[in-house]
């Protein structure tokens, strides 16, 4: 059986303390889930490199970083050099899943693929050996 991994979601948290946000979940979570969105692929904005910056700062946990962004390519060397050390993208916004999972593993970074609920696991075919993981929303 595989280890299931404990992973919050900062999306919620007060972002005028992130350190005290980080103290309450730091004991008990295996790594940070941090939602990216771009206004785009979801109708909402968060945050991008520099908060992910800030939170590398204040804590050792890996950052798993979701990008639900159309987009995620020009993205994943600014996340990399932010700190992350996992990157989900969405099985969605891209016809080439290996490509994509190939340039963050190059970064040495897990890559996952996130599927949202209209999408089939299907989708996934031929592709899940070269994955670390898999989100479905």
């Amino acid at each position: 059986m595989r280890k299931r991994l404990l992973a919050p979601s900062l999306l919620n948290a007060d972002f005028s303390d992130l350190r005290k946000a980080i103290s309450y979940i730091e004991d008990t979570a295996d790594l940070v889930h941090l939602d990216i969105m771009d206004g785009n692929f979801v109708p909402n904005i968060t945050f991008g490199p520099m908060i992910v910056k800030a939170i590398r700062s204040i804590t050792k946990l890996p950052l798993d970083v979701h990008l639900m962004i159309s987009q995620p390519v020009e993205f994943i060397e600014n996340f990399h050099e932010a700190g992350a050390d996992w990157i989900t993208f969405h099985a969605e916004v891209t016809r080439h899943i290996g490509e994509v999972t190939s340039i963050i593993k190059r970064y040495g970074m897990k890559a996952g693929v996130a599927l949202s609920p209209q999408t089939p696991v299907s989708r996934l075919d031929g592709y899940l050996e070269y994955l670390d993981y898999v989100l479905i929303m």
